[in-house]
């Protein structure tokens, strides 16, 4: 499960730091008129943020005592982050708060 958290943190932060903007679905398909009205930092953050978030959950989880075996446990960890993550980054990211004002 570590190596599951440090995968989601080097995406997270490949996509914030390392500026991997191309590893954003369709941004890097849209035409540069399309990706300037959007805050790419912004979306970036959140992205960033999303996955440290499932990354810190995919390692935690396991560590509550629910009387699963561990391949049990690690998969109920995975599904529950990733699903938390996504909804979250889903839901930011979709906001018109990062739609710049034209």
């Amino acid at each position: 499960m570590i190596l599951i958290g440090i995968f989601f943190i080097i995406l997270g932060a490949l996509i914030k730091y390392a500026r991997m903007h191309h590893l954003i679905a369709g941004y890097s398909t849209m035409s540069a008129e399309e990706q300037a009205k959007y805050d790419i930092e912004g979306i970036a953050s959140v992205l960033r943020n999303g996955f440290f978030g499932m990354a810190v959950l995919v390692v935690l989880i396991p560590l509550i005592p629910l009387g699963l075996d561990k391949s049990t446990s690690d998969f109920v960890s995975i599904m529950i982050s990733v699903f938390i993550g996504v909804t979250y980054i889903l839901i930011r990211v979709n906001s018109k708060q990062f739609r710049k004002k034209e």
